[in-house]
């Protein structure tokens, strides 16, 4: 059961509360926020929450036992605390977000209501929506590693062990045809391909990830992003690009030489060899299934 504090509870005893809802959240990386939706800022619990933010929430769900809630809170980019670059980038991703009801008119009268954190996040017309999920979701998280055929390391992390400095590249954007489609120049000496599922480094500090990589006959690139760049790409920028990997032993074979630290599993048979039958012809000698 929670605890009212008592100067709280007799406020709320009261013909007429003075009450609103104040929301910190604290970033990944340790910088602390704090929002309002009272009409003026606030200090309250050792925090200044700013009511410029327009942050509102939805109907809020709470469920018994180790069920996973979630609500939403909505807000628009008039505050400079929240910027559209920070939320594309995943400053935000994984926040905890605490609210509070607070006594605008005592705000030592506060009492936290919920802990939760930040989860999937939707921008549309300088407005955002951002999920809020109970602790209770990390639950449901996968835990420990996945056995599978495909390599479940980064390429270039301490498990992989590639030197990744060796298969980087740097070059130029000569034309955006959109946000998502580049050609690009000093590519050339690497065969199309080869930066597929790779990662494109801007030296203004953005990064995206590559859907594919191919060749022209004139010795320009074409680059093809997963998803569109949050802004205009200019005529002239300079990037890094770094080599992709879908995560296949042949891959990590013939492309990294680096099958001695392959993280998969090549030879679990899949649904098709656990549906299949002997017969006449094909070998069942007790040999690798995958070479």
């Amino acid at each position: 059961m929670r605890a009212i504090p008592a100067p709280l509870a007799a406020h709320l005893e009261g013909d007429v509360t003075t009450l609103c809802h104040c929301w910190r959240v604290t970033r990944r990386d340790g910088v602390v926020l704090g929002f309002t939706d009272h009409d003026g800022d606030l200090i309250a619990d050792g925090t200044l929450f700013f009511a410029s933010s327009g942050f509102a929430a939805s109907e809020a769900q709470t469920e018994s036992g180790l069920s996973a809630s979630a609500d939403t809170v909505a807000g628009g980019f008039s505050s400079d605390l929240i910027a559209e670059a920070d939320l594309a980038s995943g400053v935000f991703d994984g926040a905890r977000v605490e609210l509070l009801a607070v006594n605008w008119q005592a705000p030592d009268q506060t009492m936290r209501l919920s802990l939760r954190e930040i989860g999937e996040v939707s921008r549309a017309g300088g407005q955002f929506t951002a999920e809020l999920r109970s602790l209770a979701h990390r639950l449901d998280q996968p835990q420990g590693r996945v056995y599978g055929r495909r390599c479940d390391a980064r390429l270039g992390d301490g498990r992989c062990r590639v030197d990744i400095s060796a298969y980087r590249g740097r070059g130029m954007v000569l034309t955006a045809r959109d946000r998502s489609r580049l050609t690009v120049a000093g590519l050339a000496g690497f065969a199309s391909g080869f930066f597929s599922r790779g990662r494109l480094s801007f030296d203004a500090g953005d990064a995206f990830e590559i859907d594919s990589h191919g060749l022209a006959p004139d010795g320009t690139a074409q680059l093809d992003l997963w998803l569109p760049a949050e802004r205009e790409i200019a005529a002239g920028e300079a990037f890094s690009v770094t080599a992709g990997c879908d995560k296949s032993f042949a891959t990590c074979r013939e492309k990294f030489a680096n099958q001695l630290n392959f993280r998969g599993f090549p030879h679990v048979p899949g649904a098709d060899f656990a549906y299949s039958f002997a017969d006449g012809e094909r070998l069942h000698d007790g040999s690798p299934i995958f070479p």
